[in-house]
């Protein structure tokens, strides 16, 4: 693995769109402060729904372009888990998300970060997101969006998002955990 990245591969499109979405916390961080003004909660969801926007173009770019780097394989995911703590963490703090949510919300983010490091370091390689993280990460958001919008918890439509978004987290460390042993696996073949 390179140690260090040209300048040409941080400031291509994709990964200028998922710096751009790292700073998007500014912004975040404003509006949550002002949470109880008038039409605030629909701002957030407005810039939460162009920050999704900024994530599948970055992607769709990198794809189509041939501009997948190893700086985006970090920091796009990087950028995901950064935005999604942030709000975790205040909509917690305001007493808007219960300590079950945010215990797996922040716990599968920590875990999967701290593997990551430790697979790249171990192996020199960084494992891209896939479809179910990237899934899971989309269901996440809705439920996010739901509590922005103050949805009722007993309602059907929230009750949905917060099981199937317990049950996404579940599947996307068993999935993220079993490419990692797959790889593993593959390396000490490799060695045989």
């Amino acid at each position: 693995m390179k140690q260090f990245f040209t300048k040409k591969e941080i400031f291509n499109i994709p990964n200028s769109l998922s710096l751009f979405r790292l700073f998007l916390i500014i912004p975040f961080w404003i509006l949550f402060d002002n949470f109880h003004e008038p039409y605030v909660p629909l701002i957030i969801v407005g810039l939460a729904i162009f920050s999704v926007f900024t994530d599948l173009l970055d992607g769709y770019i990198a794809r189509k372009y041939n501009q997948i780097t190893e700086f985006g394989k970090i920091i796009d995911p990087l950028s995901d888990k950064i935005c999604v703590g942030f709000i975790i963490v205040k909509l917690f703090l305001m007493g808007m998300i219960d300590p079950l949510m945010f215990s797996l919300i922040i716990g599968r983010d920590v875990l999967i970060f701290t593997l990551g490091i430790f697979f790249t370091k171990k192996y020199g390689i960084i494992l891209a997101s896939n479809y179910l993280g990237k899934f899971t990460v989309l269901i996440i958001g809705v439920l996010i969006l739901l509590t922005v919008l103050q949805i009722p918890y007993y309602s059907l439509l929230y009750k949905f998002f917060y099981i199937a978004t317990i049950i996404m987290i579940f599947l996307s460390l068993f999935g993220y955990g079993y490419r990692v042993y797959e790889f593993i696996k593959q390396k000490k073949n490799e060695v045989i």
